[in-house]
């Protein structure tokens, strides 16, 4: 009787152990983001450090709870900017349930569109071409496109130019990211944008841009805007110092004032250009962390991980914490409402993310608004303006009006 007691004793507390067991694997899961991105290649000077974003917040996820006992994996791999390695990483990232994807660059994005929509899974990309938009239904833009950022630059051109239309060019990369707002830049203009585009440069690896800056003063060209990556601006900031065609105040007659979309400008622009980038305009849907103050996120991970306050303050680092918190919240309120997470159920948060469902990240000048006809984030731009080595916001956050005449 003894020895049978004891087995029951040992079957029920196997049974126990069991159960206990299966409830803690049923509370703690682990959630796969998957991030294609250009860490090293063309445009990898903003890869880099998009990418240690997204790593950071992800260690921050699982380090401070933000999903209770649920954890996060996520997975970065290098595509450096080839559109077929980004597909075989976006697909390898499906075979291990990844429930949201982080792309990179506009030409994936755009080549991927149909995979998106096959696998139903929501896509939050570093591309802020307008053009993702376009028969799309999973790709969420974390902040105004670069078709509003440059219509955005040009309208203040043109608010505050003296005397006559102003002349004034355009700066890109020679990509899908860089043309992205050239039509509509052009349809702005039909539509009564009072300004003169007189010149479109695809820059290539041009060292020197002495006879493109002596070419555009010669057309009466007095601003360049720029849609580009950090260095080609640097390179073009320093030659406009050193031939002394850098203006010195806004529209100054004989000079070029300088002002770029999101990746042509912020603290990493400093860092290359040095001096040269004193007097630049730039604007972005972000708070660029000396705005934030002392409790910036980006610094405060930045200084966590390891990575140097230097990393904290640029842009680009920003951007990637940035698409990774709203994925993160998509999960929180799944989680909240009951609902189990996955692709099916974050696509359902995204297009909820608005009215009094808004989400303000803290790293954003407006908050992050998402619904199944508007799937573009912060609606809001800031300009800003170099002084002393450092971007600091000018006037108020606004938004373009030419683009609402456009779309």
């Amino acid at each position: 009787m003894k020895s049978t007691k004891l087995t029951l004793f040992g079957i029920l507390s196997a049974f126990a152990f069991f159960i206990v067991m299966s409830g803690q694997t049923a509370i703690a899961k682990t959630y796969v983001i998957g991030l294609s991105i250009a860490i090293t290649g063309p445009t990898s000077d903003v890869g880099s450090p998009y990418a240690k974003g997204v790593e950071d917040y992800c260690k921050f996820t699982n380090d401070a709870k933000l999903l209770g006992n649920d954890k996060v994996e996520c997975i970065i791999r290098d595509d450096a900017y080839q559109t077929a390695t980004t597909k075989r990483n976006f697909e390898d990232y499906m075979d291990q349930d990844m429930v949201i994807y982080l792309n990179y660059s506009t030409g994936s994005t755009l080549g991927l569109k149909r995979d998106f929509e096959e696998e139903e899974i929501a896509v939050l990309p570093a591309s802020f071409h307008a053009g993702n938009l376009d028969d799309s239904n999973y790709i969420f833009l974390p902040i105004a496109s670069y078709s509003e950022q440059a219509l955005g630059l040009v309208e203040y051109i043109v608010n505050n130019h003296k005397g006559g239309k102003p002349k004034f060019a355009l700066f890109l990369h020679p990509s899908a990211f860089g043309r992205g707002p050239l039509e509509d830049v052009k349809k702005g203009i039909t539509a009564g944008l009072q300004a003169e585009l007189v010149e479109v440069v695809e820059h290539g690896k041009d060292l020197d841009y002495t006879a493109m800056i002596k070419r555009l003063l010669s057309k009466g060209v007095q601003y360049v805007v720029s849609q580009t990556v950090q260095p080609p601006v640097a390179t073009l900031l320093k030659d406009a110092q050193r031939l002394g065609k850098a203006a010195n105040s806004f529209g100054e007659k004989g000079k070029l004032t300088f002002l770029g979309a999101h990746y042509a400008g912020g603290p990493d622009l400093v860092a290359l250009a040095g001096t040269a980038a004193n007097g630049t305009f730039w604007t972005t849907s972000y708070t660029m962390t000396i705005e934030q103050g002392s409790d910036a996120i980006p610094i405060h991970l930045a200084k966590t991980y390891g990575r140097g306050e230097d990393l904290g303050k640029s842009q680009n680092y920003m951007n990637g914490i940035m698409v990774c918190q709203i994925a993160i919240e998509a999960m929180k309120r799944a989680k909240a409402k009951g609902k189990s997470i996955g692709k099916a159920t974050l696509y359902e948060e995204l297009n909820a993310m608005n009215g009094a469902n808004a989400y303000s990240p803290g790293t954003t000048v407006g908050p992050v608004t998402f619904s199944k006809s508007d799937r573009s984030g912060v609606d809001s731009l800031q300009l800003y303006r170099a002084v002393d080595g450092v971007f600091r916001s000018y006037g108020k956050p606004f938004t373009s009006e030419y683009y609402r005449k456009i779309k």
